[in-house]
């Protein structure tokens, strides 16, 4: 892999998966952003490598602090009759995904087969949990995931933790990982697959690209807004917001109805990683990153604060949150992130 412009590690990574190379038909960046997420061609297979890991799987609300409740699945070892876990591993799923998207289970099931217990944590009015919580979910709500991770550290505390992510979520990884020393938290590392560096490019790239994306997330995005003005009818009226088809006017007009944000701009400002918002991390992290991505632009890597404990790596290929070698199977992403959570065992 090609390490971009990062500064060396306090201790030497071992070596990781080979580069990533695709067959011919899988090298492109539009089949491999959405090949992760299609569960007509992966469903089934994921299902199968998931069913152990999904039959010792267990429901619980989390008490991330002031009322706000988040919803998880914790699958552990113990539970399968299996020597209890040295390691815990918190997943993060990205923008209107979930604990149950097909790429958040590959990799669980990988971590789980290979001895971790491991945690898929929803955010806000993501998976089956818009009834948990009154107001919505943006992205800026980061104090309650790092209350999240703090909750679930307390309920394990002889376990390594580990908190990795996908796209939004490996962004809400980064900054919890900046958090975590002065909120307590025994965090150990952190991974982030193709995080959302600077929000605003992200929106950018979503709606000038491939109009797949922009309309697939306008229809998810849409769903989660019905779901949660069903559970609170006389909070929520999204008529008007249905009606739209640009993210970025969906977002300006949820931002100036439904938040404390004065402007557009603030708000995306809000949960950017570039400039100097990693500039204090502590906590050893990864960036893996695909240069080809559509949604996430490589160049904006230029712009995080260097610090010793950042590695980024990049490849060539991968879309976004891709990867993928074959349909069924771990991918590559998968392997290379459990040799970096389970590195040290």
């Amino acid at each position: 892999m090609n390490e971009v412009e990062a500064e060396p590690m306090p201790a030497a990574l071992p070596a990781l998966e080979s580069v990533f190379a695709p067959a011919w038909w899988l090298r492109s960046r539009h089949l491999q952003s959405v090949l992760p997420s299609l569960k007509l061609l992966r469903g089934s297979a994921v299902a199968r490598r998931a069913a152990l890991l999904l039959g010792h799987s267990a429901q619980e609300i989390v008490d991330c602090g002031d009322g706000v409740r988040l919803l998880a699945h914790r699958s552990t070892q113990s539970a399968a009759g299996r020597t209890p876990a040295r390691d815990l591993v918190v997943l993060l799923h990205g923008w209107e995904g979930s604990a149950d998207s097909l790429y958040v289970l590959s990799l669980a099931a990988l971590l789980y087969e290979r001895g971790a217990d491991v945690v898929r944590l929803n955010l806000r009015d993501h998976g089956d949990s818009h009834h948990l919580n009154r107001d919505l979910f943006h992205s800026c709500r980061i104090a309650e995931v790092v209350g999240a991770v703090a909750s679930l550290a307390a309920s394990a505390p002889d376990q390594r933790l580990t908190l990795a992510g996908f796209s939004l979520g490996g962004n809400f990884a980064l900054r919890v990982a900046v958090r975590a020393p002065s909120a307590g938290i025994p965090l150990t590392r952190s991974i982030a697959v193709c995080p959302v560096l600077d929000p605003r490019r992200t929106l950018d790239a979503l709606e000038s690209g491939w109009w797949v994306y922009r309309d697939y997330f306008a229809l998810k995005w849409k769903r989660s807004l019905r779901r949660k003005q069903a559970c609170f009818p006389d909070v929520y009226d999204f008529r008007e917001i249905l009606g739209m088809r640009s993210l970025t006017r969906m977002t300006d007009y949820l931002v100036r109805r439904h938040s404390d944000f004065p402007d557009l701009d603030a708000y995306l400002r809000g949960y950017a990683i570039v400039d100097d918002a990693l500039a204090t991390l502590e906590i050893p992290s990864h960036i893996l990153l695909s240069l080809d991505d559509p949604i996430i632009p490589a160049t904006d890597l230029e712009r995080l604060a260097r610090t010793p404990r950042l590695e980024i790596s990049t490849s060539a290929s991968g879309g976004h949150c891709g990867f993928m070698e074959r349909l069924e199977g771990a991918s590559w992403i998968d392997r290379t992130a459990a040799a970096l959570i389970l590195r040290d065992r």
